[in-house]
């Protein structure tokens, strides 16, 4: 496992380690960094979910922001299917 808090983004940048028998979903990656960690899920956002062919262990790169609302002021929105301009 791999911490490093930065300050300017208010968040906590994690590398984790895991085992799994198939690759974990971003929805269950949340769900683990969560529990392991002890914050809402609503703060969490995976990056990128890491594996290497035969093995059964994933890198999981996420981000723990300190507020729900310094999550919205950083990541891009997502854009809506079929919005009308």
């Amino acid at each position: 496992m791999e911490e490093k808090h930065n300050h300017l983004m208010k968040r906590n940048e994690i590398k984790v380690l895991i085992e799994a028998s198939i690759t974990p979903s971003f929805q269950d990656s949340e769900k683990h960094i969560s529990e392991k960690f002890s914050k809402p899920i609503e703060n969490i956002v995976i990056k990128k979910v890491e594996g290497k062919f035969g093995s059964n262990t994933f890198l999981i790169h996420s981000y723990i922001y300190d507020s729900k609302e310094a999550k919205e002021q950083t990541e891009p929105k997502k854009k809506e299917k079929g919005a009308k301009k």
